[in-house]
């Protein structure tokens, strides 16, 4: 359907549904959602029954705003709304949005804000006319989460002129011809890193995921036909924010994509975050970036934040729906919607099915899939982890060992999701003195991604949420860890002799801080580095992990060769991947059970392995595509 002709629906469903008295004054596109402007706001939102019947007429999102005509003056709405909403609530800030008539609070205490049943914002709503929106005040002030609610108000005309124009994109005409859909790999199969799918129909062109393979840096296949031009994308999605699946999407805005991002809000900052970081990096160490910052600005403007189980069209035959993936903050199993229900898929990204100090387990039940592409990370025969509780006594035992020597603990981590729950393994276990009490200290980017955590609690599970916001106990802000914020503290920690625990990036080390602590303690028999997290093939910790006797490095041009020396280990149980247990039986648990499972994120020898096995077990289909493959789905 045309912009126009979505438009004449809208007004016709409108006419239908709306008694006389209420008048909607404009209509328009704003990325997947239709807006109504109306000065009788209060008769939408008297029980919703209107905006629901708008929306089941339209089977589209819709949003109701106050006209700007009859809006409070923001600083008597400012009055009225601290008068409102109860001092509990603690309001931190408050930022008026004239263009959209919304405001934006702050609150330490959200649902004191909200009220039962949204009592308090419906009556707020009816006195100022503005669209109250609440946001949690982060209990760590997070820098990334500040700057881009910043950016985005700054640049909000931009951005609305943008939306509108996605808007339009999404609701262009069909070509009348039978649905077919096929995924063509272009990165990340038979492999571990640069994850890229290409899900192509007849009417569209979605690009799900675009990473960098931390190994080598290897990219997808960006001249690959079926991707170029690069503006004849309709949209890019991404699973979650870690760099191989995230990474080159900046490269993509550089070269002349100028579509939508989809992804959860948690996502967009991580990775703003993580995409920044890389470009710091690169400049340490004197090498020219694949992209700039202003990619990355770029990138915040274009993206649309989904919450998990709202469903959003995002091209005029497709429908996308997230869902939990219990891997990191925010990481999402992508389901697609095809056509008018005539297909079904999803793309796992990286799963965890079981419950972690962190995340609920991985969505297993989604309304109909016909296909699943599932990463295989863990999927070797032989690929079977202990459980978080094994883990945490073993990380216990190794710590005492190498802390009662007198030597330091190394411990090369993700700065989101494996830092965070070794933090909170430490912070349990050091409380209930099973670990020596010893300074933490963290460094990179883990204290800020720690702060993005505590400002999305809906993502986390129950038991940590209840921790932090209704005991008032916050793990991550335990005097046992310090923040190593500057160069001049880490090099006093080089020097130190006192036994101490380093949570350091990168978690292959492929760069970053954790290697000047190796660099300076390798030699040291009574110190200590462990692995927690997966090594991708050619990166530094893999090779350790085999039992690398001398390390040579290149500074300034000057080469040094390092003596390994101290203990290097392993523990597999803090893994954000499913082992391959778990993920036989996420495939047995799902519901429904598709006809096919695609392959992809794993080493060849384990794909093929966990292919073979789910195949023999529940009578699937499965493939394991070559990287430029393309599957046909229907």
């Amino acid at each position: 359907m045309s912009f126009d002709g979505l438009v004449e629906q809208t007004r016709d469903a409108l006419r239908e549904v709306l008694p006389e008295d209420v008048e909607v004054t404009d209509v328009e596109l704003e990325g997947p959602h239709i807006v109504l402007y109306t000065k009788q706001l209060d008769s939408f939102l008297s029980g919703g029954d209107l905006l629901r019947q708008v929306a089941q007429r339209l089977r589209r999102r819709v949003l109701v705003r106050t006209d700007p005509s009859v809006l409070m003056d923001p600083k008597l709405a400012e009055a009225s709304i601290r008068e409102l909403i109860p001092p509990e609530a603690e309001i931190n800030q408050l930022f008026f949005e004239p263009e959209t008539g919304e405001v934006t609070i702050e609150a330490a205490n959200p649902g004191a804000a909200i009220g039962r049943q949204g009592s308090v914002l419906n009556d707020l709503k009816r006195k100022i006319g503005w669209i109250p929106t609440v946001v949690r005040t982060p209990p760590i002030p997070s820098k990334t989460v500040e700057e881009v609610r910043i950016h985005l108000r700054n640049e909000f005309d931009e951005r609305r002129a943008f939306l509108k124009k996605t808007g339009i994109r999404i609701a262009r005409d069909r070509l009348p011809e039978k649905l077919w859909a096929r995924n063509t790999s272009l990165g990340g199969y038979r492999e571990v890193g640069r994850s890229a799918h290409l899900l192509t129909t007849q009417n569209s062109k979605v690009l799900i995921d675009c990473g960098i393979d931390p190994g080598s840096e290897r990219t997808p296949f960006f001249n690959a036909p079926e991707l170029l031009p690069l503006d004849s994308l309709d949209a890019v999605v991404v699973t979650h924010a870690h760099l191989d699946h995230c990474g080159l999407v900046p490269v993509l805005l550089k070269y002349g994509y100028k579509g939508p991002i989809y992804c959860t809000a948690p996502t967009r900052d991580l990775m703003t975050l993580m995409l920044l970081d890389a470009i710091k990096v690169t400049n340490q160490e004197a090498r020219r970036g694949l992209y700039e910052s202003s990619h990355v600005r770029d990138l915040v403007i274009r993206t649309i934040p989904l919450r998990w189980g709202e469903t959003t069209d995002i091209t005029p035959d497709m429908r996308l729906t997230m869902h939990n993936a219990g891997h990191i903050l925010g990481s999402s199993i992508c389901h697609f919607h095809l056509g008018d229900g005539d297909y079904n898929l999803a793309y796992s990204g990286d799963i965890k099915f079981e419950r972690s100090w962190l995340f609920n387990p991985a969505a297993n039940r989604f309304p109909r899939l016909e296909t699943m592409i599932l990463e295989s990370t863990y999927g070797g025969y032989r690929d079977v982890q202990p459980t978080r509780a094994q883990a945490s006594d073993e990380f216990s035992a190794l710590a005492n060992k190498i802390l009662s020597r007198g030597g330091k603990l190394i411990v090369p981590v993700f700065a989101v999701g494996r830092s965070q729950e070794v933090m909170l393994v430490l912070e349990e276990r050091m409380r209930l003195g099973k670990i020596p009490k010893v300074p933490v200290y963290l460094d990179g980017m883990i204290f800020e991604a720690t702060a993005i955590h505590t400002a999305y609690p809906e993502f986390l599970n129950s038991q940590l949420r209840t921790q932090i916001f209704q005991q008032g106990d916050n793990p991550f802000l335990s005097d046992i860890f310090r923040r190593v914020d500057s160069s001049h503290m880490r090099n006093g920690l080089l020097d130190s002799k006192e036994p101490c625990i380093i949570l350091a990036t990168s978690g292959m080390m492929s760069g970053g801080p954790v290697m000047e602590y190796f660099k300076a303690w390798a030699p040291d028999e009574k110190s200590g580095i462990l692995f927690v997290g997966y090594q991708a093939e050619g990166t530094f910790g893999r090779r350790l992990q085999r039992g690398l006797g001398d390390a040579s490095f290149s500074d300034g041009g000057r080469n040094s060769n390092v003596p390994v020396r101290l203990e290097v280990a392993t523990i597999e149980g803090f893994s954000g991947h499913s082992d391959r247990v778990q993920l036989m039986n996420y495939v047995a648990s799902l519901d429904p059970r598709p006809a096919r499972v695609i392959l992809n994120h794993g080493e060849e020898s384990k794909t093929l392995d966990l292919s073979t096995a789910l195949h023999r077990r529940f009578n699937l289909e499965t493939r394991v595509p070559y990287n430029l493959e393309s599957v046909r789905l229907t």
